[in-house]
C-alpha cells in the first residue's frame, strides 16, 4: 500500500501531470484522434471526405443535411445553431471508454474500499448475493477508505469485474435487481459510483492515462484483469472524425450524450474538438470536494441519497434509454420535472441530428427531427426501429471498424425484441406507436 501511495503521489505532481497530458496529446495526433482535417469554421458547405467509405447513400444524405441546415443555408442562425447529438461508446469510437477506464482502475488500484466496508453504499441495486461476494473477495484486504489492491489480488479484481461486466457474481448469482430497465443500467452507474473518493482532477488523470494506453495499443490488444482477458484498445473511425469536423465547419452545435461517467468522457470528447461543457454523461454528486456514490437527479427523480441500510432516494435514472432524453432536455433545453422525460412539444427544442449504436440510444434518437444515424451492432430495439424507418429519417451504417456479420434470422420485433420497464421482453412499436413487424438485417 505504501508503494501504491507513492505511485499516486508521483502521478499527481506537476511533472507527472504534464507528462500524461503530453502523452495523450501525442497519442491523439498519432492516431488522428484530434480530427482528420483542420476545422475551418468560416468555410460554408464543407462536405464529407469522399475517400471515407459510407454505406449506400449515407454520405450524400449527411452532406445534404449540412447543406440544408448549416452555415450555407439562407435560414441559418448563428444564435440558434442546429444541434447534433452523438452517443459516444461504439458510435464516435470503437469500443467503450467506460470499460477502458474501469479496467485501468482495477489494474492500478484505483477503487476504494467503501465506508464501513458497506458495499450497499455503492449502489442500491446490488443484490444480497453480490454484497456477500464482494465482502468475501475484498472485505479483508484493506480498511475502509483505502485503495483495494486489485492489481495484486485477482480474486477481488475478478469479483468486481464479473459484477460489472456480466451482471452476476463469480459464483453465478444475479448481481443486480429491482431497477427500471428504461431508465437505469446499474452496472453502468456502478462505474461512476466506484469513482467515489477521487476528485474530478484525479478522475481526469485516470481517464487520460487509460486513453493513452488504449489509443497506443494495436487493434485487438488484450490485457488480463483478475483471471479474465479483456479489451485493451480504442479507436475513433475516420468517418466519425470527418463527420464531426464537417458538422462543426458547417456551424452545427455538437453534443455527446453518453452512459459512461461524465468526468471520464470529457477528456475523450475534447480530443475530437468537443468541449467538456458539451458532454452529458453519468453525473455523481460531490461530497467534500470528492465524487460520491449518489447520482444527480433528472426529471421526476431527485438527487440521490443512500444510507446503506435500505433508505434510498433517487439513484434510479442515468443517461440510459429514457434517461438520455431526460438529460438532453434538462441540459440543452432547460426542461425540468416529469416533462423532461417526454418528447419536447416544441420541435425547435429538439436535436436536428442524432447518432447511436445501441438500445440505450433509441429514445433520444427518436427525438431528432431531420436524420438519425444508427451504427449497426445488432442491438435489437434500435435496429427494429431503424429498419422500420417509419418517418424516413433513419440511416443505417455498419460499424466502421470490425463490422458485425449479418444476423441470420430477422429481428423478432413483433414479439420479443424490445424491453419493458420491468425487464420483460415485449413487442416493439415505432415512433408513432405502431407495431413493428419482424425486420431482416440487410446493412452489415
Amino acid at each position: 500500500m505504501e508503494a501504491n501511495a507513492r505511485f499516486w503521489e508521483r502521478m499527481m505532481d506537476a511533472e507527472r501531470e504534464r507528462f500524461w497530458r503530453a502523452a495523450v496529446a501525442a497519442m491523439l495526433l498519432a492516431w488522428g484522434f484530434a480530427g482528420c482535417r483542420e476545422s475551418q469554421p468560416d468555410v460554408s458547405c464543407q462536405v464529407l471526405d469522399p475517400e471515407q467509405a459510407w454505406h449506400g447513400t449515407n454520405r450524400s444524405q449527411l452532406d445534404a443535411l449540412m447543406k440544408t441546415y448549416g452555415r450555407c443555408a439562407s435560414t441559418y442562425n448563428e444564435a440558434r445553431k442546429p444541434i447534433a447529438a452523438f452517443d459516444w461508446d461504439n458510435t464516435v469510437i470503437k469500443n467503450d471508454v467506460g470499460d477502458a477506464t474501469f479496467f485501468y482502475m482495477l489494474a492500478h488500484d484505483e477503487v476504494f474500499q467503501p465506508p464501513g466496508k458497506n458495499w450497499r453504499l455503492t449502489s442500491p441495486w446490488l443484490t444480497g448475493d453480490a454484497v456477500t461476494a464482494l465482502d468475501a473477495a475484498c472485505g479483508a484486504l484493506v480498511e475502509a477508505g483505502s485503495r483495494l489492491p486489485t492489481s495484486s489480488q485477482p480474486a477481488c479484481a475478478q469479483e468486481l469485474l464479473t459484477i460489472y461486466s456480466e451482471g452476476k457474481t463469480t459464483a453465478g448469482k444475479a448481481a443486480w435487481g429491482g431497477w427500471n430497465y428504461r431508465r437505469m443500467e446499474p452496472s453502468y452507474a456502478w462505474l461512476a459510483q466506484l469513482l467515489a473518493g477521487h476528485t474530478r482532477a484525479e478522475v481526469r488523470a485516470i481517464a487520460e492515462a487509460a486513453m493513452a494506453e488504449n489509443l497506443g495499443n494495436p487493434i485487438d490488444t488484450k490485457q488480463t484483469i483478475g483471471s479474465a482477458s479483456v479489451t485493451h484498445w480504442v479507436r475513433v473511425p475516420g468517418q466519425m472524425k470527418d463527420l464531426l469536423t464537417s458538422m462543426q465547419a458547417n456551424g452545427f452545435d455538437l453534443w455527446i450524450i453518453s452512459a459512461s461517467p461524465q468526468a471520464v468522457v470529457e477528456p475523450w470528447a475534447q480530443g475530437v474538438g468537443i468541449d467538456a461543457s458539451h458532454v452529458i454523461g453519468i453525473r455523481t454528486l460531490e461530497e467534500g470536494g470528492k465524487l460520491g456514490y449518489n447520482l444527480e437527479g433528472c426529471g421526476d427523480v431527485p438527487n440521490g441519497a443512500n444510507d446503506g441500510q435500505g433508505q434510498v432516494r433517487g439513484n434510479s435514472l442515468i443517461t440510459y434509454i429514457d434517461g438520455k432524453r431526460c438529460w438532453m432536455n434538462k441540459v440543452l433545453f432547460g426542461v425540468t420535472g416529469a416533462a423532461a422525460l417526454e418528447p419536447n412539444p416544441d420541435v425547435s427544442k429538439r436535436p436536428l441530428f442524432a447518432a447511436g449504436d445501441s438500445d440505450t440510444d433509441l429514445t433520444f434518437m427518436r427525438d431528432a427531427t431531420a436524420l438519425r444515424l444508427a451504427i449497426n451492432r445488432n442491438k435489437k430495439e434500435l435496429m427494429c426501429n431503424a429498419y422500420r424507418n417509419d418517418d424516413g429519417r433513419w440511416l443505417i451504417n455498419p460499424m466502421f471498424i470490425q463490422p458485425r456479420p449479418q444476423q441470420a434470422e430477422p429481428y423478432a420485433c413483433a414479439t420479443t425484441a424490445c424491453k419493458a420497464a420491468d425487464g420483460a421482453s415485449i413487442p416493439c412499436t415505432d415512433g408513432m406507436g405502431a407495431p413493428i413487424a419482424d425486420q431482416a438485417d440487410t446493412v452489415f
